[in-house]
């Protein structure tokens, strides 16, 4: 894919959303039933659209909440449901959407005092330390946000009482009864209970608390901010205008740390970031392009950091630049493990099968075992919860990891948690991630990594999402034997929805797009870049091959 050529570039003003069409959209545009494109998805990270294609409007979510509120009923979920928003423009309504079912429906619903921005993980964490000790009357939540989305998106996720995101067969429940709510039409108060938003207000079920300090007074059971402090060394941080921007002043006064905030602007517009590599508003903080304004910042501090708009990924910049999502989760790894030492010695260390190899060389090296699994993080949710995986990590930049006495954190993604390991690091050993990469490199060899896409016919992407390892004919990849095809992830056994075939020396994944007529090829080499690239095109041929069939 070619560099657009505004990328890295401040965003034009033709380029900025307008937001009263959107807001005005959500409220009077109506998904059509009968079309498929317009009914309620649950992906990797919940239901995700916008208001004016009639993919994100006041009767989906209207319809979520309801089969949300009619599940947790089903399943004796009886606590607070805890309720984040970020801040893309269309989170406020949804969230004003949320409170009117939820209320009618007398879930006890707690949310940010002052109306305040809620983070991923922080939701994540308060469902855990609310549920710590309880066997009944457990909490779950949910968190507006279509994560790093253009500014017209919307989105809307659900947290199970782990405190990660719901596992398929939740989403699966509540996706096909919110779509059936829209079939049978939500303005009929026997199919979706409502009252209004003056009402939620006043309701005994619906209470605002403060989700910041908790979260920050903890902060110490999971990273060593202490030598963080001591160190002194100066932090940058740009929350790129997201949830979390209120959060990070109370961190530094806290514990003292040297720490300047580069931007506190929070527009739903997003006109303060750079274009991305697309030309698109996107605020993805593993992109160079997107986070162009923290990267010319880069000689004016020790490390620095930027997080997306619910801040369950990060991006870490030293002197070198941007670290690539894969560099960071490998420094993150070595270190962890090696650096925490009541962490039981069985620990596993968690990646997806698209995230870099030379994590499998570090767990072969540390003699610790690896748990590969599907694409999303709702397959480390439970690991994490109950102490047998330490640290869970997906190459788009999100990753969360067990407390120092090797408990649970957050069972959910974490870019405050990842932003403030990068600090550890740099103060306690005196390298930053990049210099500690170097040093990988150096012992388990350089890679080549990189996502190409292809085009896909829908025929095609159910077909490969279906495969099996005999579907797959080539006994050859770039030069060297395939010794492994998959199509389930050797850590649980899940199928991966695609494919994988392994080489001594490299490989590649291909998965369908949710979205797009593509799919996704992801691939390594660990001879050179020629090498993937001959990997890259004789995938898309094997693919075409096995899908044939």
């Amino acid at each position: 894919m070619s560099v657009h050529e505004l990328a890295g570039k401040p965003v034009p003003d033709e380029l900025l959303e307008n937001i009263p069409q959107l807001i005005s959209a959500y409220y009077t545009e109506h998904p059509d039933p009968s079309n498929a494109e317009h009914s309620v998805s649950f992906g990797t990270s919940g239901h995700r659209g916008t208001s004016t294609n009639n993919t994100f409007n006041d009767d989906h979510i209207a319809a979520v909440c309801q089969a949300i509120s009619s599940y947790r009923k089903e399943n004796g979920v009886t606590g607070p449901l805890f309720i984040g928003k970020d801040t893309h423009a269309l989170s406020e309504p949804a969230f004003r959407t949320a409170l009117e079912v939820f209320a009618a429906n007398q879930v006890e619903v707690r949310f940010q005092s002052g109306f305040g921005y809620t983070p991923t993980p922080v939701i994540s964490h308060t469902i855990i330390s609310y549920n710590r000790g309880r066997t009944e009357g457990l909490a779950d939540g949910v968190v507006i946000t279509p994560s790093h989305n253009p500014p017209c998106d919307g989105g809307f996720k659900y947290n199970a009482t782990n405190g990660g995101p719901a596992d398929s067969q939740a989403t699966s429940t509540i996706q096909n009864q919110a779509n059936a709510l829209l079939d049978a039409g939500i303005n009929d108060s026997s199919v979706v209970k409502r009252v209004s938003y003056e009402r939620s207000l006043q309701s005994v079920c619906v209470q605002s608390i403060d989700f910041v300090a908790p979260y920050v007074d903890d902060l110490g059971s999971v990273i060593d901010m202490q030598a963080i402090a001591d160190s002194g060394i100066k932090i940058g941080v740009d929350p790129l205008g997201g949830s979390g921007v209120g959060y990070w002043e109370p961190i530094a006064q806290k514990y003292g740390l040297n720490m300047e905030v580069v931007n506190k602007k929070v527009d739903p517009t997003f006109s303060f970031m750079s274009v991305d590599k697309d030309g698109k508003v996107r605020m993805d903080c593993s992109s160079p392009h997107a986070m162009a304004g923290l990267v010319k910042l880069k000689d004016h501090f020790d490390i620095a950091f930027g997080n997306d708009p619910d801040f369950d990924r990060h991006g870490i910049v030293t002197p070198a630049g941007l670290m690539k999502p894969n560099h960071y989760l490998a420094v993150a790894i070595w270190y962890l493990f090696q650096n925490r030492p009541q962490w039981k010695q069985n620990t596993s260390i968690g990646k997806t099968l698209v995230s870099s190899s030379i994590i499998d060389r570090i767990a072969d090296h540390l003699n610790l075992p690896l748990c590969e699994v599907p694409v999303g993080f709702k397959w480390f949710s439970a690991g994490l919860f109950d102490g047998t995986i330490g640290f869970g990590g997906e190459e788009s930049a999100g990753a969360s990891f067990l407390r120092k006495d090797g408990t649970v954190w957050t069972t959910d993604k974490d870019g405050i948690l990842l932003a403030l390991l990068a600090a550890e690091i740099t103060a306690k050993t005196g390298f930053t991630p990049s210099d500690h990469y170097a040093k990988l490199e150096s012992q388990f060899g350089e890679s080549a990594y990189a996502r190409i896409d292809a085009p896909a016919t829908n025929a095609d992407k159910q077909a490969l999402s279906s495969l099996q390892p005999t579907n797959v004919r080539s006994t050859e990849l770039a030069g060297e034997t395939i010794e492994s095809k998959l199509t389930q992830a050797p850590g649980n056994n899940a199928a991966i929805g695609g494919l994988k075939v392994v080489t001594k020396n490299g490989w590649f994944a291909a998965r369908p797009s949710g979205t797009e007529a593509i799919y996704k090829i992801y691939a390594e080499s660990f001879i050179d870049q020629s090498h993937l690239e001959q990997i890259q095109a004789e995938a898309t041929t094997i693919v075409a091959d096995a899908i044939s069939k």
